[in-house]
């Protein structure tokens, strides 16, 4: 059985949820995911309930013409927080922060273990049932990714992967329960969409 783990495509900023509904960039990163995941037989597609992971599934669900299936205990370590500020921007306006993750560790306030301990539960659930030969697809969030390959590879920090906008990771299970990282953080189908990529590009386009 293989799990695929999409992150959620680009969210707008907010000042005062921490559930804000998808950017325009992040509306075309998520157009992308039917085409990159096109060669799998998906037999289930799961969200997080969060507002940002439930609008990029949905692309990939009408696609299937299937239900696109949620669960909260798949949300990510912010989802308590006042607001969201995309990685991008924290780094300038929230250093301290911003280096803490980038170190690998989540933030001061965030129960380490109860993460853990939901999400890694929230994954069995997704994954329950299905055939040996099926495809499962999880729309989630980089934490959310993050404890699962730690889990699986006994990383010495949480966040041990940088896990970019609408990037596939995927596992693999055997029958005896085995589990194997195939794949992380694949962005070749969102390449041109990336905040940094286009940042880059149009730098280029402006020194040239």
């Amino acid at each position: 059985m293989q799990l695929i783990l999409v992150r959620h495509a680009l969210p707008q900023r907010s000042e005062d949820t921490a559930d804000p509904p998808l950017a325009e960039l992040g509306h075309e990163q998520a157009a992308r995911i039917p085409a990159a995941l096109a060669r799998f037989a998906v037999a289930r597609t799961v969200s997080s309930t969060q507002l940002r992971a439930r609008q990029t599934g949905s692309v990939l669900a009408a696609e299937l013409g299937s239900t696109l299936e949620s669960d909260e205990r798949l949300t990510e370590y912010d989802r308590d927080f006042g607001g969201y500020v995309p990685i991008e921007l924290a780094r300038t306006e929230f250093r301290d922060a911003f280096d803490r993750i980038k170190a690998g560790h989540l933030p001061e306030e965030v129960d380490e273990d109860a993460f853990r301990t939901r999400v890694l539960v929230g994954i069995d659930a997704a994954v329950s049932g299905v055939e040996h030969t099926d495809t499962v697809v999880v729309f989630a969030h980089g934490g959310v990714i993050n404890i699962l390959l730690q889990d699986i590879l006994q990383t010495p920090t949480v966040l041990g992967f940088p896990i970019d906008y609408c990037s596939i990771t995927r596992i693999l299970y055997s029958r005896n329960g085995s589990r194997s990282v195939a794949a992380v953080n694949e962005t070749q189908h969102v390449w041109d969409l990336l905040p940094r990529n286009r940042d880059r590009s149009a730098n280029s386009t402006e020194s040239s």
